[in-house]
């Protein structure tokens, strides 16, 4: 007798009856999967969060103060070599001109005007880096335009031609700051050329020279030469900010590091990278440099604009007159601006915990 049963003699048990029934794979429901591509969207919508705009604020103040303090010496070499023109700026050597200051005036002499600039420069500074963040986020908001929610939460990448339309962005709102600063800066800095050749100083400081400007000329003789500071600073921030974020970039892959993710930050990338900014932007923006120099020291009517003040310059000394000072914007140029971004770069770091 076999005693192998048949299966049609085999009765299904409730346990074999559940394995059966859920073994089969279920889809996932609607509610799961909106649940889950919620989820995924605003992880990416988070990794696409720009930065704290106060932070940009906060360390392009701090970058600035570090940039007046390395190199001011040599921005009162500059302008007084500019606004001496032909009556011997252009024979004295930089570090001649340097050594002459320390042994007249001392330490104190190579940082005279400085408490305008250093007054004006962490609000001039902030100003310019706030801009060229929210120039960055304009941008970035005409390079998405026509994108899906879900193309939007990626983060963007500019370009280059994007990062240098930001630059030039940035140059608009810190002229009002950067203008009058330099009006006073200037004028305090030739004002030691007379002193030192025996003249009577008119400023006692800072804010004695902006009462007596006004006083002269109103608020208006204050903002002399913003147009020039304009033709300056837009293509000089172009340069700046475009020739920084290249260098900075080639650098850090050179290192092997990713500069796309965020929190990686290599010294030696960004001191170098600044230093390169600070000379593309004198070289670019040195001629009109000269030129705004030139106009807001000149006692007032000599000039009728700053396009006499370029056609009496070229007629006097030629078109080299136009890269008067050059030397020292560009040996002041790369230690300052070096510290400048160093600075920017650690405080941005220091206050991540904004974003």
């Amino acid at each position: 007798m076999s005693t192998t049963a048949s299966s049609s003699d085999i009765t299904p048990t409730p346990t074999m009856t559940t394995k059966l029934e859920t073994t089969p794979t279920q889809p996932a429901s609607p509610v799961a999967v909106a649940a889950t591509e919620e989820s995924e969207t605003t992880a990416a919508a988070a990794a696409a969060k720009p930065e704290s705009a106060l932070k940009s604020f906060l360390a392009g103040g701090v970058g600035g103060a570090c940039c007046v303090l390395v190199g001011h010496p040599l921005d009162l070499v500059k302008v007084r070599m500019q606004t001496m023109g032909s009556a011997g700026g252009n024979n004295s050597s930089v570090f001649g001109m340097l050594s002459n200051t320390l042994r007249k005036e001392g330490i104190r002499g190579l940082y005279r005007g400085v408490s305008a600039p250093l007054t004006a420069v962490s609000p001039m500074f902030a100003v310019s880096f706030w801009s060229y963040d929210m120039g960055q986020r304009a941008v970035q908001s005409y390079g998405q335009w026509g994108m899906s929610d879900d193309e939007r939460a990626v983060p963007y990448a500019l370009s280059m031609k994007e990062i240098c339309m930001a630059g030039a962005i940035s140059a608009i709102p810190t002229t009002g700051i950067m203008a009058p600063s330099e009006r006073i800066k200037c004028l305090l800095q030739v004002q030691a050329n007379e002193v030192e050749k025996g003249g009577k100083a008119r400023y006692s400081g800072m804010m004695d020279c902006a009462r007596g400007v006004i006083k002269e000329g109103g608020i208006q003789s204050l903002y002399k030469g913003t147009v020039a500071t304009l033709a300056r600073d837009i293509p000089g921030t172009i340069a700046y900010f475009g020739m920084y974020e290249f260098a900075k970039k080639e650098l850090m892959r050179l290192q092997g590091i990713d500069p796309e993710k965020k929190g990686q930050l290599s010294p030696v990338a960004v001191l170098t990278a600044g230093g390169l900014a600070g000379m593309a932007c004198w070289t670019v923006g040195i001629p009109a440099d000269v030129i705004k120099s030139r106009y807001q020291t000149a006692p007032e009517g000599k000039y009728s604009g700053i396009v006499d003040v370029y056609r009496a310059l070229i007629k006097e000394e030629g078109y080299a007159g136009l890269f008067t000072g050059i030397r020292p914007a560009l040996i002041r140029a790369f230690p300052a601006n070096a510290a400048c971004f160093l600075g920017m770069e650690v405080t941005r770091k220091v206050l991540g915990f904004m974003d």
